[in-house]
C-alpha cells in the first residue's frame, strides 16, 4: 500500500470546521477500511502522509488527538493495516495522540489465551447497552482532552460499524433513534466525526423488519446531516487487483 495520499482525495482529509461530521459509506466487497486508516495518517501523521504540507490549510493542524471505536474490527487489525501506511498506532496511542475502543472482541469474541498486559489506550465495551455505550465514549473523549494538556483539545471521533449497535441492541425500544441521539451527544463534544454505516441497496431500500427500517433510517438521517459524504461502490467493470472500488463524493 502506497503511503502517499493521493492528491484528489487529500482535500477531503485536512481537519474540518467544529462539530463537523463525515460519513463514509460502503457496501459488500467494497469497504471503508483503506479510507479509515487514511484519516489516521492525515490526522496523527500529517507530515509524512501529505504530498505537499504547503497547501494544509490551518484548520489541518496536527494537534488533534483520534478517537476511534470499532463494533467490527479489533484493534490489531487496525494496527496493523496502519503500519503498511506508514503510520505506527502504538507510538500515536503512546504519546497520548490516540485512544482506542473495542466494541467487538469483549462482547462477541471467545477470552484471549493468557493474560497480556493491555496498553493504557486501549479499552472495551463489555455491554451493548446504549447508555454503557455512551458513558464509555464520552470517558475516552475527556480522558483524550486531559492527555492533550488543556481541556480543550481537538478530539476526532472516528466510529467504524456504528450501525452494528443495531442489530447487537435491537432488543432495546427505538435502538435506531437512540443512536441518533447518542451520535449528537458525542459530537458535541468533539471536534470532528467520522463515521462509516454500510449502504447496501438490501439494507437501505427493502425495508420490511424492524432491524431494516432502523438500519435505513440511520444511513439515511447521518446522510442528509453530514457535512461530506463519501461513498464506496465496486467497479462497474468488475475487480482488479489495483483498484477496490468507486469514491463518490
Amino acid at each position: 500500500m502506497s503511503t502517499r495520499i493521493p492528491p484528489l482525495l487529500e482535500p477531503y482529509l485536512l481537519l474540518p470546521r467544529e462539530t463537523s461530521l463525515t460519513l463514509l459509506t460502503s457496501v459488500l466487497g467494497a469497504s471503508t477500511n483503506w479510507l479509515v486508516v487514511r484519516y489516521l495518517s492525515s490526522l496523527l501523521n500529517p507530515s509524512s502522509s501529505s504530498s505537499s504540507a504547503s497547501h494544509a490549510t490551518p484548520s489541518s493542524s496536527p494537534s488533534a488527538s483520534v478517537l476511534l471505536v470499532s463494533f467490527l474490527r479489533d484493534y490489531p487489525f487496525f494496527r496493523d493495516l496502519s503500519l503498511k501506511q506508514g503510520l505506527d498506532l502504538d507510538a500515536a496511542g503512546r504519546k497520548g495522540r490516540l485512544a482506542f475502543v473495542d466494541g467487538l472482541s469483549s462482547l462477541y469474541l471467545p477470552p484471549p489465551v493468557g493474560t497480556e498486559k493491555t496498553a493504557a489506550w486501549l479499552s472495551n465495551l463489555t455491554s451493548p447497552r446504549l447508555e454503557d455505550v455512551r458513558r464509555v465514549l464520552l470517558d475516552a473523549v475527556e480522558s483524550l482532552k486531559r492527555t492533550a494538556g488543556t481541556g480543550e483539545g481537538k478530539v476526532v471521533l472516528v466510529i467504524d460499524g456504528l450501525d452494528a449497535l443495531i442489530a447487537t441492541a435491537s432488543d432495546e425500544e427505538g435502538v435506531g433513534q437512540k443512536l441518533q441521539e447518542l451520535l449528537l451527544d458525542l459530537r458535541e463534544q468533539t471536534h470532528h466525526t467520522i463515521l462509516t454505516l454500510s449502504a447496501d441497496a438490501p439494507l437501505v431500500s427493502n425495508q420490511t423488519t424492524r432491524l431494516e427500517k432502523e438500519h435505513a433510517a440511520l444511513v439515511l438521517s447521518q446522510a442528509h446531516g453530514a457535512d461530506v459524504v463519501l461513498s464506496l461502490r465496486l467497479l462497474d467493470t468488475g475487480t482488479a487487483k489495483d483498484v477496490s472500488g468507486v469514491l463518490i463524493e
